[in-house]
């Protein structure tokens, strides 16, 4: 399988020349990125710093939630079954979405396009989606701020088909303008700070004809449900683990007005397409309303393309 090797440098998007064995260097800025334990590591040095505390507590929950698992054949049959038995409704979640988005975006995409696909994995954890897309014959990057070889970059060691770590993040993307067929955000764009300069990153580096896929992230109605979901689990994380886990400023959730406005700006043609997660699940908002909880939050999966 092709490793990828569409790079750019992610502070001015220009070329990046290889002077030597794993190392990419910009021809405008005084800038290298390095290849190292098998993870391209492109965060510039002052970001680097600026989303240390967020990792650091980012993968102590991890950690303490018990994800991950010496055995390769663990993250090789992700996400179809958990055999940490660890979060087995977790990964059932992610499973019908991704078989999902397989059917309705990416099988469509192979048969239009008859070659490789250019794929960016976007907030990949453990590469696991990256892994399935590459066992079909695809060209993949698995785009994370981690790089731990038990939840992050680094698993990309526990798989038998390749695809490309790399350290970066969503509003530097080291990939040349226009360059990639589907971008996919894997549970991962609730975790911007800004969605339109995320989703202006995104549709850069994506091709005109590209697909853009939002997977696994929660959508509301109303902001206020949105607001208190966050509040709610704030306070979960500070009892269970010492600390509210909002290093970053990040938007956590979307609402339907919020998806309309975007699409709209970026001139964005959204497919909204709600994957069955079960009986319990399509309950859960007349349950909500008869007990007088919150909102509860929509998966769904979002597919747009240019108008």
């Amino acid at each position: 399988m092709a490793a990828w090797t569409a790079f750019a440098c992610p502070l001015c998007h220009g070329p990046l020349q290889p002077p030597a064995a794993c190392v990419l260097t910009c021809l405008v800025h005084p800038l290298s990125f390095a290849q190292q334990e098998g993870i391209w590591r492109f965060l510039l040095p002052e970001r680097q710093a600026y989303y240390d505390q967020f990792i650091q507590e980012y993968e102590t929950i991890r950690r303490l939630e018990g994800r991950g698992s010496p055995d390769p054949t663990y993250y090789q049959s992700l996400p179809y079954r958990d055999l940490s038995g660890q979060m087995p409704v977790d990964w059932k979640v992610r499973s019908i979405s991704f078989t999902a988005m397989l059917r309705s975006v990416f099988e469509p995409l192979e048969r239009t396009t008859q070659k490789p696909l250019q794929v960016l994995d976007l907030g990949a954890g453990n590469g696991w989606l990256s892994y399935q897309l590459a066992r079909r014959g695809h060209i993949v990057a698995a785009v994370d701020l981690a790089s731990n070889d038990f939840d992050g970059l680094g698993c990309y060691q526990y798989y038998d088909f390749e695809y490309t770590p790399i350290q970066a993040e969503f509003d530097r993307l080291p990939i040349p303008n226009g360059s990639t067929d589907l971008v996919i955000f894997n549970a991962s764009l609730h975790y911007s700070e800004d969605y339109r300069i995320t989703l202006a990153e995104a549709l850069r580096v994506m091709k005109s004809d590209g697909r853009i896929v939002v997977l696994d992230s929660p959508i509301y109605h109303q902001q206020q449900s949105g607001a208190q979901m966050v509040q709610e689990r704030e306070i979960v994380f500070l009892e269970k683990y010492g600390f509210p886990s909002n290093a970053l400023r990040s938007e956590n959730y979307l609402t339907y007005q919020s998806i309309h406005d975007l699409g709209v700006v970026f001139n964005l043609d959204w497919e909204v397409l709600t994957p069955h997660y079960g009986l319990g699940w399509t309950l859960k908002p007349i349950k909500a309303r008869l007990l007088g909880w919150r909102e509860p939050a929509k998966f769904h999966l979002l597919a747009g393309k240019r108008l």
